[in-house]
């Protein structure tokens, strides 16, 4: 199917109006462009390898909407016009010239895959589910991956961070907590460890989707790995479903902002001298985090670790 791609000549000032106007208009789905930079506070609490660079701010933006043969195109272009009137009368909208191109119904969903290949983390690969083993490939160990639509495919640092993490301080017949377990390849990765049993929880439905098909193509069972939905945080309910000192080692690799609250609530579901592991912190975090287990007598760092931008914090359960 073929889509037919109209977008509208606006301004910064007016781009939120249209998008709401467009919606209102029967239209799903919005792509607003524009210039405007980030701020320090959105682009540091983001998972991003590199932003583009869009230049000056201008003050112009572009709003584009899709349309396919479902629609009566005339119809609902006669009704985007008249809301373009409308928007003009309260905020300066710009032209509002709309300009039509057309393009193909593509699998968004699954496009990024042409860019997921296998990789070693040390003498780990990790390899695509729909990838083969590179001719020539040496290592020790393999993760075959999908994320669907969760974080964690091991390619970022805060992910990495963690897998050396797991590496150096799970022990044989480990039991391991994986807070925010994403794709689940950190629990993939303690079970290759040696950890005899993981338990996984997430906020997000498709994680543990993801979570349970990973575990199940690299060969692991229920009895190894276990995922549940919940805030480990605040849910009286799954602090209760982990259990209490039973973690001889845990894993969050989530942002500093949930870190921070996570590390005093975190020591009572772990064993006495259990390892915490956490990574996804930025680094211009890094002190708020360390200020955070500074005043938690429950656990000591013991190693602070950097890869990039990126930070992992160690403590240890007094």
């Amino acid at each position: 199917m073929k889509w037919n791609k109209f977008t509208i000549e606006t301004t910064t000032e007016a781009e939120d109006l249209i998008s709401a106007m467009l919606s209102e208009a029967g239209i799903d789905g919005v792509e607003i462009e524009d210039k405007v930079p980030l701020t320090d506070r959105e682009t540091k609490g983001m998972f991003i390898d590199i932003l583009p660079d869009l230049g000056e701010d201008d003050g112009t933006a572009l709003v584009s909407f899709y349309l396919d043969d479902t629609y009566d195109i005339p119809a609902t272009l006669a009704k985007v016009r008249e809301g373009l009137r409308e928007v003009g009368t309260w905020v300066n909208a710009g032209s509002c010239r709309i300009t039509e191109s057309e393009t193909e119904d593509k699998d968004w969903m699954n496009n990024w895959k042409q860019y997921f290949k296998p990789f070693m983390v040390d003498d780990l690969l990790i390899k695509p589910t729909w990838e083969e083993i590179p001719e020539g490939a040496s290592f020790a160990k393999i993760i075959q991956i999908d994320p669907g639509m969760a974080f964690g495919t091991g390619k970022h640092e805060t992910t990495q961070l963690c897998i050396r993490g797991l590496r150096k301080y799970v022990k044989p017949g480990d039991e391991v907590l994986d807070v925010g377990t994403g794709s689940g390849i950190l629990s993939i990765c303690a079970l290759l460890c040696g950890a005899a049993h993981t338990v996984g929880t997430d906020l997000d439905e498709l994680a543990i989707d993801a979570a349970r098909e990973n575990a199940e193509v690299n060969g692991l069972t229920p009895d190894q790995y276990e995922v549940h939905i919940g805030n480990l945080i605040d849910d009286q309910a799954i602090k209760d479903l982990v259990g209490y000192e039973r973690f001889d080692v845990v894993a969050a690799n989530i942002l500093a902002d949930v870190i921070i609250p996570l590390q005093g609530v975190i020591a009572p579901h772990m064993k006495k001298g259990g390892i915490l592991i956490t990574s996804g912190i930025i680094d211009m975090k890094e002190q708020a985090v360390l200020d955070a287990f500074a005043g938690n007598p429950a656990l000591e760092v013991i190693d602070v670790l950097h890869q990039g931008e990126w930070v992992s914090v160690v403590a240890k359960k007094r």
